[in-house]
């Protein structure tokens, strides 16, 4: 590798306040540290341990979505509207985890800015297409319930794959901008906090996400009303609102409507809220410490979404052991799987 190389083997862009590897050091530094007792610089070969972290992440990311693309994929059951979707989240995260991997064995083994700008734009297109997932899953939910009786018509599997083609078709527009050209190789001064996605490319994409979760947390907010407007007309019919089953069960569905959109906040929030602020010129730590926890989300996407359905878990006792257990066989869908 060249002296001259200005590619960073890292996320966010090299701290300004460094001179290149190749300059000249100034008369203030030329008498504090005479030639022969010249400050230590670091090794090229040093890796950045965040950058192993996001690596580290990205494996586990593809080997458990990879597991729930498999068996939705040889399962020719699992093909209504909402494991559509599922598959849908699940393959998005699979390629956000392989996008993190290439990114960490690019940045230090090529060094290149094309191969940066591919492995980038492919994560940002995973990373949309999974909150794009996240939202048709939360429309799909509120429409299985609001329109129970003709949910299962052709014309919700057509209106299925009309958001699939949509949100996917976006988001890879959304990823090829850093490629086509919308990026600050050129200029480092237009850098976001992640290079090298300029401060306008971020921004677009924070704001686009703030405006997800609203209408999210609206979806979500109107489910939980239709569940306990259910739940109440059932209790009454028992007379025992507090003590029916249905009821218990039913507070359990709302607190997993609750888990499930406080975890996406949780981790998405700190680094859309810090994209908004932040630029090229903040702390390379706080960008890592933001983005960490925006990839925790693909981790735990499946815990919530997949393996808690009880086809999809009977589909993995099949593949993983060739049998059902009784207990998972018999369980009974409640409420609370909403």
């Amino acid at each position: 590798m060249s002296e001259e190389s200005l590619v960073s083997p890292s996320w966010v862009t090299p701290d300004p306040t460094l001179s290149s590897r190749g300059a000249e050091p100034d008369n203030a530094t030329a008498a504090l540290f005479p030639a022969a007792v010249a400050p230590p610089r670091p090794p090229d070969w040093l890796v950045n341990p965040w950058d192993v972290v996001l690596c580290t992440s990205g494996a586990l990311i593809a080997c458990e979505n990879g597991l729930v693309v498999l068996v939705i994929w040889q399962n020719p059951a699992l093909r209504a509207p909402m494991f559509l979707l599922i598959g849908s989240l699940a393959l998005a995260d699979l390629l956000a985890g392989l996008g993190l991997v290439l990114h960490f064995f690019f940045a230090y083994l090529l060094r290149s800015d094309p191969a940066q700008l591919l492995t980038v734009g492919l994560v940002v297109a995973s990373f949309s297409a999974s909150i794009f997932s996240l939202l048709a899953i939360t429309i799909d939910r509120y429409l299985s319930l609001y329109y129970a009786l003709t949910y299962n018509s052709e014309r919700t599997l057509t209106f299925t794959y009309t958001m699939l083609v949509l949100l996917w078709g976006v988001s890879l527009c959304l990823g090829l901008l850093p490629v086509t050209g919308v990026n600050c190789l050129g200029a480092e001064s237009t850098c976001s906090i992640v290079r090298p996605l300029t401060k306008n490319n971020v921004a677009v994409l924070s704001v686009s996400f703030l405006l997800l979760f609203g209408l999210m947390l609206q979806l979500y907010v109107q489910i939980c009303k239709i569940v306990l407007h259910h739940a109440h007309q059932i209790a009454l019919q028992h007379h025992f609102l507090a003590a029916t089953p249905h009821y218990v069960t039913t507070r359990k569905g709302v607190s997993t409507l609750a888990l499930i959109l406080g975890t996406f906040a949780a981790c998405w929030m700190p680094f859309t809220v810090y994209s908004l602020v932040g630029d090229y010129t903040y702390p390379p730590l706080y960008t890592y410490a933001t983005l960490v926890p925006a990839t925790y989300n693909s981790i735990i996407n499946p815990l919530i979404y997949a393996f808690r359905n009880q086809e999809i878990q009977r589909a993995l006792w099949l593949v993983c052991c060739g049998c059902v257990p009784a207990s998972v066989a018999q369980r009974a869908r409640t409420p609370s799987d909403v």
